[in-house]
């Protein structure tokens, strides 16, 4: 016969003992050579349409785009769809750190 076991639960831990590793290697991989992204501008629509870094810079979309694409922005992933690059921030489980979330400037 099988054991009984409480699915949610064993998922719940798993998921919080990776919420908690994310956060452990977020501070762990800290590149001091690339600029993070602190705030974000948006548009009427709601999209991010400019980006201000740790370093005060302020990056129009397409210069984020590139800067990020040649690695020198950290945390940032660049993929493609829609039929074009789209910038995003790494699926590290953190949504404090999402694009999206962070303050407007």
């Amino acid at each position: 016969m099988m054991d009984t076991k409480d699915f949610n639960q064993i998922f719940n831990e798993y998921k919080h003992e990776g919420e908690e590793q994310a956060l452990l290697d977020s501070i762990e991989v800290i590149d001091t050579a690339k600029e993070k992204i602190v705030a974000v501008r948006k548009n009427d629509e709601g999209d991010i349409i400019a980006f201000k870094t740790d370093n005060g810079r302020e990056l129009d979309y397409v210069t984020a785009l590139n800067e990020a694409k040649a690695g020198r922005i950290a945390h940032i992933d660049v993929f493609h769809k829609y039929g074009r690059d789209i910038i995003r921030s790494e699926p590290d489980g953190i949504k404090e750190n999402n694009l999206d979330q962070l303050p407007l400037f």
